[in-house]
């Protein structure tokens, strides 16, 4: 089974939507190994978006990463990456689906709830920025059953 970081952002937690979200993500049947309530410092948010150092909107992003709190967390299941994604929804909420947590709840790219790796390797630096290695959990998720074959 595969991993993946998702991290409902400021806006997200603000207007309260962590329940709702974490219910899509367990309704799809994804394991959830690893969650966490934080406030991301400007280090933490430095390593997260460290490919983006230099642009023009690096500002931003750091000042708006690290304004209130946000949920972590790390998802397991079945091409878990880009599931996740397709849940998410485009980056820019204007181009999401209704049905998406981005098409349903986002209006605006720079305030657009949620955070999912874009890749197996991104999702694996994400998750270690985030996450020591004993605080993802291994357990008989009994779902599983009735899910794969």
């Amino acid at each position: 089974m595969e991993q993946t970081f998702v991290m409902i952002k400021p806006d997200g937690v603000q207007r309260s939507l962590v329940g709702e979200i974490l219910a899509r993500f367990e309704k799809k049947g994804f394991k959830i190994v690893g969650l966490k309530l934080m406030k991301v410092t400007e280090e933490l948010a430095g390593l997260h978006y460290q490919e983006h150092k230099g642009k023009p909107f690096y500002p931003g992003l750091i000042k708006y990463i690290t304004s209130a709190p946000v949920v972590v967390m790390v998802v397991e299941g079945k091409n878990a990456v880009s599931e996740v994604r397709k849940i998410n929804g485009a980056t820019n909420p204007l181009d999401a689906q209704p049905g998406t947590i981005r098409g349903d709840f986002a209006q605006d790219i720079g305030r657009n709830v949620i955070h999912g790796s874009d890749s197996v390797e991104s999702a694996k630096r994400e998750i270690s920025i985030y996450f020591k290695q004993d605080e993802l959990l291994e357990y008989n998720y009994a779902p599983a059953t009735w899910l794969f074959e």
